[in-house]
């Protein structure tokens, strides 16, 4: 028995000389050491030994295990030194190199012209509302003053749902939720999605706009007006001008155009307000009584003015884009010339 542990020892070490990784080291280690292995064969054959001689036979064979376990272990501990500087190397890294540069986004212009008209008229003390893009004939419609027969229904062709359910055409149905359930005084800001079936280089089905509503004791159409100059101003210029015409929309009497002087020729006339010297940007006008009246605010006690402006028509006019479909395509080299 002697003999055959001798012999083994010296298979071990010459099995260990030829091992250069982890996984070499475990299948050696596995041959001699694991549940088939040769030291486990020289337990299995201890039921030849005579009774009286199998204790230090058993010891013999025991010492051999943590032997040949020791072996193995500082074998494994020179393996994984050599393997780790083997990583280290391979891992290296040249911190004398230059770094790579990681391309950054930029907001869509959209979202830079809403968020500053957002900051204009929140700085006037506004708040902001921002109503379901799907909406109820009721909402969009009727309590803006625009009954089924009405003709100001053809002036927006509409996405029905269902009978009574539709894709938003503009954000003033907000103004009526607001009414229902907040006493006077009003000053929000409505911003949002609205839907419409129009589609040309100024137009498209889908686009943003901005509704804003005040209402309160002795409000005005001057009010109106100097708060448009204040917000035409900051967002094409100080030397900007407002003028209103006259228009026609169901939920305001009287209703107003308001166009702002070109600030592109400074009113001379050029090819961006086609040679008139004015550029118009929204519409507006003081809210009609017959709509504060349906909200249940007393219009002999309370007067307001709403207006509502395409978004995407004030980052056309602010940034000289002339197709609107730029804004929806997703061209990269569109829109990284907004980035700041």
């Amino acid at each position: 028995m002697q003999e055959k542990i001798e012999q083994l020892k010296v298979k071990i070490l010459e099995a260990v000389k030829s091992v250069n990784s982890s996984k070499e080291l475990h299948e050696t280690k596995m041959k001699f050491l694991g549940k088939t292995g040769e030291v486990s064969d020289l337990l299995k054959g201890m039921r030849e030994v005579p009774k009286e001689e199998r204790p230090a036979v058993g010891k013999i064979i025991n010492d051999l295990r943590v032997w040949a376990e020791g072996v193995f272990d500082e074998i494994e501990e020179k393996i994984k030194k050599i393997e780790l500087e083997a990583r280290y190397k391979a891992e290296a890294i040249d911190v004398t190199l230059p770094g790579k540069k990681t391309a950054t986004g930029a907001y869509h212009p959209n979202t830079l012209v809403k968020n500053e008209l957002i900051s204009i008229f929140s700085g006037m003390g506004f708040e902001i509302f921002e109503g379901p893009e799907i909406e109820n004939d009721y909402y969009n419609f009727t309590a803006l003053n625009t009954p089924a027969d009405h003709p100001a229904r053809d002036m927006q062709d509409t996405f029905y749902i269902t009978e009574d359910l539709l894709l938003r055409t503009q954000t003033s149905a907000g103004q009526i939720r607001v009414m229902e359930n907040k006493k006077p005084p009003i000053k929000i800001l409505s911003p949002g999605k609205v839907y419409r079936s129009d589609d040309d280089a100024t137009h498209s089905p889908m686009f943003s706009q901005m509704e804003g509503l005040v209402v309160d004791e002795g409000v005005t159409l001057c009010d109106l007006k100097g708060m448009l100059d204040e917000f035409a101003k900051k967002i094409f210029g100080e030397n900007v001008k407002t003028r209103l015409r006259p228009s026609y929309f169901p939920f305001t009497e009287p209703s107003v155009e308001v166009d702002v002087s070109c600030f592109e020729c400074g009113g001379k006339g050029c090819r961006l307000c086609k040679g008139t010297g004015w550029i118009e940007v929204l519409g507006a006008g003081m809210v009609n009584r017959h709509v504060l009246e349906g909200c249940g605010v007393d219009p002999d006690k309370y007067s307001g003015f709403a207006f509502g402006m395409g978004i995407e028509r004030i980052a056309m006019l602010k940034y000289g884009i002339n197709n609107m479909k730029l804004l929806f395509e997703g061209d990269v080299r569109f829109l990284k010339q907004f980035k700041d």
